[in-house]
């Protein structure tokens, strides 16, 4: 597998190509060496210029054309989201190539994404289609909470319908999986509840004893050192305080909130169980402040950080 970092710079837009540009200006000369930036040479300088920096950009830079760059930042762009699709698709081609070892993907806008005909729901439902996945899950890593979740970008009420007996399953063997890849003998694995107080013997919903609980059974005569379902605010709390090492939550923002809370600018996205490597920030394109060099690059360096230690097979504990 190639040690290099495709960095995939995102909506041409919004604040990734500034945070890519930064992280690259931050390594040492060996991790730069081993990193590639997908994206516009002309939209990545403009970042450059706005950031102040004097990085010779062009050896790192896989460029992509698009039309008109560099567009104007913080405007939403049917062409800019078909730009960031473009270079997603070429650093995912290349990955399955195995001419790069790990992708870490800039913040997209889903409404251009959407706008320029790329129907997805993010990231992790166009790397799945791209690579001709059945399945893949959002983990989000910090360094004393990880959680991974059940369902993403849809619909509470359609979340609820996901909760499945075979999904949740699914989604703890996934979490293990992931873990004991990363450095976790016996990961701990919590599952919150998807109802109060999971559900109160039937009192607010069965969801829990009919779907949640018996996906836990399931895991645990597998082997899976699991618990649950756990009072989802009680789980997270516990967790952070290390009785866990990871959480599956049932739903997108029970598990972006209690993340988002104690490691907004660390938190690093993991797509888990996609037949390639791909870690993210954790936040969106930033069109308020874009192209005004003050966005922040710690997410960035997370990821690629965590992308790194995936691609040299080292232990990754937050």
């Amino acid at each position: 597998m190639s040690d290099i970092i495709g960095i995939t710079m995102g909506d041409p837009c919004g604040v990734g190509p500034e945070i890519s540009v930064r992280a690259l200006a931050e390594m040492s000369a060996q991790d730069r060496a081993a990193t590639r930036i997908y994206g516009n040479l002309a939209t990545l300088e403009a970042a450059r210029e706005a950031l102040g920096l004097s990085i010779d950009l062009t050896p790192h830079v896989i460029d992509i054309d698009v039309e008109g760059a560099p567009l104007p930042w913080g405007k939403l762009s049917p062409a800019a989201g078909h730009a960031a699709f473009r270079f997603i698709e070429k650093a995912v081609r290349d990955a399955e190539a195995g001419s790069i070892g790990c992708i870490v993907t800039a913040p997209i806008n889903k409404e251009a994404l959407n706008a320029a005909g790329h129907h997805y729901d993010g990231h992790t439902g166009m790397l799945r289609s791209l690579t001709g996945s059945s399945a893949a899950y959002m983990l989000l890593a910090s360094e004393r909470l990880k959680v991974i979740h059940v369902s993403t970008h849809v619909s509470l009420q359609e979340a609820i319908r996901r909760s499945t007996t075979e999904r949740v399953l699914a989604t703890i063997r996934a979490g293990d999986k992931h873990l004991k890849r990363i450095g976790y003998e016996s990961p701990r694995i919590a599952v919150a509840g998807i109802n109060p107080h999971c559900g109160e013997n039937g009192l607010f919903g069965t969801e829990d004893d009919d779907q949640i609980a018996p996906a836990v059974a399931a895991a645990k005569t597998e082997g899976i050192n699991v618990e649950g379902p756990i009072s989802a605010d009680t789980v997270f709390h516990r967790a952070y305080s290390g009785a866990f090492d990871l959480v599956v939550a049932q739903y997108h923002d029970q598990g972006h909130i209690p993340i988002k809370l104690v490691a907004f600018d660390t938190a690093v996205n993991v797509s888990v169980e996609l037949p390639i490597d791909r870690t993210s920030v954790d936040h969106g394109t930033a069109f308020d402040i874009a192209g005004k060099g003050i966005a922040n690059h710690g997410n960035m360096n997370s990821a690629i950080a965590y992308a790194r230690k995936l691609v040299a097979g080292r232990a990754y504990q937050g």
